[in-house]
């Protein structure tokens, strides 16, 4: 089922996958003529001392391989660019579809599997387009065609191939079931492999604090033993092939010498006809031995095709609506009507429960509570990376659900505590926000977001997910890379949690100034990160516990007040112990 679904990416090369094995069965069928050729040659030329017509049908033999040749050329052709377009087709669709998921259908294969599924698995069927365009016709055409020659030359003797070639047959068939379940076994522990590899390069800073390298050294190996040993399987399997299929056909060729030799002795055949029967020979072995190493790469490609099919045939769970074009001018910027959500569907656990709040267009809005409160979960609905299992999300007067992705990252930019940058200049990272802005934009920018004073040069390099910055400067040009888009909605998902309080309060300041039109989210655990804004939302274990302003919350929230109290405690604490020192 999976290698039938994915057929329809090889349909913009059907001229190629028609011609390709088209100009390869010509070539095959050339080459079934040549053992005739030098049979005649032999019994013809060679026996009665004729050099003219050994001379002619060496030029004829000649000709045949050279016209062979180029059809073997326009067939490569045909099958690199048909392998190669048809792997860049599909690794498109699938990037496709893996951009479309939300971040529940992604986690449900994980990242490593992901890439190794766009990479190996797409190789792997890379590599079997090329061989069903090069060699499936043309081995088993001369296979059969050989046989059946061998027939038109003895068809007495010809009963040893045909006795021989099924059981070749049946030993392809026996390997071949055996070993789809092993290649699907090892795809599946190099995820395992791919998974610790990525966790190791990722957390190496915190292995060496640990001290748990030689730990770390263990799992790794043990995970590359567990997927050599399965590799291992499956290279002995796969190894009994030709030397059985060899073997099978070896036995063949002595019983054909043997009993050729008794009828060129009773004068039924002549030495051209053992000659060219003798090749024949040659060229079904060759062919089975081709037909063998074939089975080996479309039973690897069966379990690819297996693991590709299964995310291009993942249904979306981030359907893409296209029903709004603009925005409601007089609503307001966001609106829960009685959220309930659930990250786990099965668990029967909401992570937000009846969660309900307005928000005005142009306010300052702070979220504040603990860790695991609810915060980011809020953001993620807002941002459609997750979809709530009830209830309504309205932004700017329509369902969330209704704008096209596209209609929504223009009207929302969001910087997350977890920043994740790419490799490049700094200006290009800060250029993802509007890719058309200016480089005096750009400044503006970085200037608003408190990251124009570590800055050197916009062209500075920064390294894949800004290895080369610290945490606080990464998080400014997030930041930076937000406002440049001038959304309608800016969310600041606790982004500022690794700047130090005086850049986090020049950062706030600055942040008021953009126009009036513009909503701002803050989530913080900081109550000075939020103490300013319009409204205030407390989340307390996925549930609203207050909402309002900063006094009427210490006036009305005892939840608020704890969180205020407890971090005016450690203030203090820290002050005292300053003054101490």
């Amino acid at each position: 089922m999976g290698i039938s679904f994915l057929f329809r990416y090889l349909k913009p090369y059907r001229k190629q996958c028609i011609l390709g094995p088209a100009f390869k069965l010509t070539e095959a069928v050339l080459e079934l003529f040549l053992p005739l050729m030098m049979a005649k040659i032999i019994d013809v030329g060679v026996v009665p001392g004729d050099s003219g017509y050994v001379l002619r049908m060496c030029g004829l033999m000649l000709l045949v391989v050279i016209v062979g040749f180029g059809c073997a050329i326009v067939c490569q052709y045909m099958a690199s660019v048909a392998s190669q377009g048809f792997g860049t087709v599909l690794r498109n669709a699938l990037m496709d579809k893996v951009l479309s998921l939300s971040d529940r259908g992604a986690a449900r294969f994980g990242t490593s599997s992901l890439v190794n599924r766009v990479t190996s698995d797409v190789n792997q069927l890379q590599f079997a387009v090329a061989m069903l365009i090069r060699l499936v016709i043309r081995a088993p055409f001369l296979c059969v065609g050989g046989i059946i020659m061998a027939m038109f030359v003895d068809a007495k003797l010809a009963l040893v191939l045909v006795a021989a070639v099924p059981v070749v047959a049946v030993l392809i068939v026996l390997i071949m079931r055996a070993n789809v379940k092993l290649h699907r076994s090892t795809q599946k522990q190099l995820d395992k492999m791919a998974l610790v590899l990525r966790e190791n390069l990722s957390g190496l800073r915190v292995i060496r604090a640990f001290a748990r390298s030689e730990q770390e050294k263990k799992r790794f190996s043990d995970t590359v033993d567990a997927h050599t040993s399965i590799a291992a399987r499956v290279g002995r399997l796969s190894a009994l092939l030709n030397p059985g299929t060899q073997l099978v056909m070896n036995f063949a060729v002595i019983a054909i010498i043997w009993f050729g030799g008794i009828r060129i002795q009773s004068g039924d055949m002549s030495l051209g006809e053992i000659t060219a029967f003798i090749n024949y020979v040659g060229q079904i072995v060759l062919s089975l031995i081709v037909v063998a190493n074939l089975v080996i790469t479309f039973t690897k490609a069966y379990a690819s095709a297996g693991r590709v099919t299964e995310v291009l045939r993942t249904k979306s769970d981030m359907p893409d609506g296209n029903s709004v074009d603009s925005i409601d001018a007089d609503a307001d910027a966001v609106v829960f009507s009685q959220v309930y959500f659930s990250y786990d569907e099965n668990d029967g656990e909401d992570e937000l429960s009846d969660i309900s709040f307005t928000i005005p267009r142009g306010a300052r809005v702070g979220i504040i509570g603990g860790t695991g409160s609810g915060k980011t979960t809020i953001v993620n609905l807002i941002m459609r990376f997750y979809f709530a299992r009830c209830g309504e999300i309205k932004l700017f007067g329509h369902d969330v659900r209704d704008y096209s992705a596209e209609k929504l990252r223009e009207l929302i930019a969001l910087s997350a505590q977890k920043v994740e940058l790419f490799s490049g200049t700094v200006a290009d990272n800060i250029r993802w926000g509007d890719s058309n802005a200016s480089d005096d934009d750009v400044r503006t920018a970085a200037v608003l977001a408190q990251a124009d004073e570590f800055i050197k040069s916009y062209d500075s390099p920064v390294e894949r997910g800004g290895a080369n910055l610290s945490g606080g400067q990464r998080q400014r040009l997030a930041i930076a890379r937000a406002v440049l888009r001038r959304p309608r909605l800016l969310i600041l998902d606790d982004s500022s949690s690794a700047l130090d309080y005086a850049t986090a309060a020049a950062l706030r300041r600055d942040i008021d100034k953009i126009a009036d039109g513009t909503t701002v989210i803050t989530v913080s655990q900081r109550v000075s990160a939020v103490q300013s804004c319009d409204i205030i939302l407390v989340m307390d274990d996925g549930t609203l516990a207050g909402s309002g302003t900063h006094a009427e919350l210490l006036a009305g929230c005892e939840l608020y007040r704890e969180i205020c109290a407890l971090q005016n405690e450690v203030y203090s604490s820290a002050k005292e112990g300053i003054t101490h020192a």
